[in-house]
């Protein structure tokens, strides 16, 4: 069975920095688009980036371009979110999410879902 297991949330204040980790098991990592989405209690959940099998293409959710930045090491078998000048808006779990298809932005497109870490923002 496949596994996704995410670290790295945390109490940060605005203007503060973060980075998550998503470390995957029981799947072939570099066949898997990887993504990072959110949601906040009350919220649906929201895309926030992906990228591509090799790494060569990402895409942000407008609200973080400019301030997150996704990446993946596939030797390690792990995808990394650099969130970077943090915003109390930015307070929600954070889950990674693996699809052998290509990307999107839709939640239900993804096959296998971390359990979610939380990142919260104080003002």
């Amino acid at each position: 069975q496949a596994q996704l297991v995410e670290s790295g949330g945390g109490l940060v204040q605005a203007g503060g920095s973060l980075r998550l980790s998503c470390i995957a098991s029981g799947l072939t990592f570099s066949e898997y688009t990887m993504a990072w989405f959110r949601q906040a209690p009350g919220n649906q959940r929201e895309f926030v980036a992906a990228i591509s099998r090799s790494g060569g293409s990402t895409h942000l959710t407008d609200s973080v371009k400019g301030r997150f930045t996704i990446s993946r090491a596939n030797a390690r078998n792990t995808v990394y979110l650099q969130m970077n000048s943090l915003k109390p808006e930015d307070t929600a779990v954070y889950y990674c999410a693996a699809t052998v298809n290509s990307f999107s932005d839709y939640e239900g497109w993804y096959e296998f879902w971390g359990q979610g870490t939380q990142v919260t923002v104080s003002s």
